[in-house]
């Protein structure tokens, strides 16, 4: 089964990765992707780079960023190969361990649906 680990954040209080966290991050993918446990990874710009784009009633619309009333906004995501949900947990633990004790971070982890992702509709 396939799992969406998506990293959340709070915006106005996000830091800069510090060289550690940079080499010791790209260790972990290094050896998760070589496990065959990771699909992919990415963190992402902040929302002052982003666009919204919503249908309500039928309308379309668009808001530039960033998104003032959001607190905590999607940081990063990881899709996680893993057979199931506990196993899916540990790896994105790993990830969360790998920031330190200065990081407050949190990570939503829901399976992918569909039958390319190994859960029938």
């Amino acid at each position: 089964m396939r799992f969406l680990s998506m990293i959340r954040v709070d915006e106005r209080r996000v830091q800069a990765p510090s060289e550690e966290l940079m080499r010791d991050m790209g260790k972990l993918i290094e050896e998760m992707t070589r496990a065959g446990v990771l699909v992919s990874t990415a963190g992402l710009r902040p929302t002052a780079e982003g666009v919204r784009i919503r249908l309500r009633g039928g309308r379309l619309s668009t808001t530039d960023g960033p998104f003032a009333e959001t607190k905590e906004v999607i940081g990063g995501f990881a899709i996680l190969e893993a057979s199931s949900m506990p196993e899916a947990i540990e790896l994105t633990k790993r990830f969360l361990r790998v920031h330190g004790d200065e990081w407050d971070i949190e990570c939503e982890l829901r399976p992918l649906d569909g039958p390319e992702f190994g859960r029938r509709a």
